[in-house]
């Protein structure tokens, strides 16, 4: 009878082994994630060096579900640059062009001014009560490249939650019920 208990024991010690590794390999995935997020943070100089184009405000040049590539550095913003705003108050933010450019000679200060390329209006309508002109700390980057339609699944996760608890789930569950 003592071998038998000994073999339950082990193969409880077997189970509990690789439950352990499958979680540990979870949680390496989720922060390698963030190492790479934080990484791109680093070199690219913004808070946010990929966003995906949510609306039509920019076709035809950006189409709802590109994935933009920003980058922030010294470089002067100027009127044609297609940057990524941050409005206070607002949780989401907006992809659109410099149209105009305004820099006060007396504080040294430099203001912009953004517009969609499909909208007819300039974005004044879109800035908060009383403002009318953007300042540096409002935007996130410049766009330095794209990918076109590869942020669909974004939007698709963010119009229907229910589809990211889904993927969530499915992932983890992938990872801890894999051998290897």
């Amino acid at each position: 009878m003592g071998w038998i208990s000994d073999t339950v024991e082990s193969v409880k010690s077997i189970k509990f082994r690789e439950a352990s590794t499958q979680l540990i390999t979870l949680g390496l995935v989720v922060t390698s994630a963030l190492v790479i997020w934080k990484g791109l943070m680093c070199i690219t100089g913004t808070k946010s060096p990929v966003v995906v184009v949510l609306s039509e405000s920019m076709e035809p040049g950006f189409q709802r579900g590109d994935i933009l590539f920003l980058h922030m550095n010294n470089d002067p913003i100027r009127a044609g640059d297609i940057v990524v705003i941050n409005i206070d108050g607002r949780d989401i933010p907006i992809v659109h062009r410099v149209i105009k450019v305004h820099e006060r000679q007396d504080t040294q200060e430099t203001y912009y001014l953004t517009k969609g390329d499909n909208n007819d209006m300039d974005d004044r309508v879109l800035y908060n009560h009383g403002q009318d002109w953007l300042e540096k700390k409002h935007i996130m980057g410049k766009a330095a490249g794209f990918l076109p339609y590869a942020g669909w699944a974004t939007l698709i996760m963010s119009q229907k939650p229910i589809v990211k608890y889904i993927l969530a789930g499915a992932f983890g569950l992938l990872v801890l019920i894999s051998k290897e």
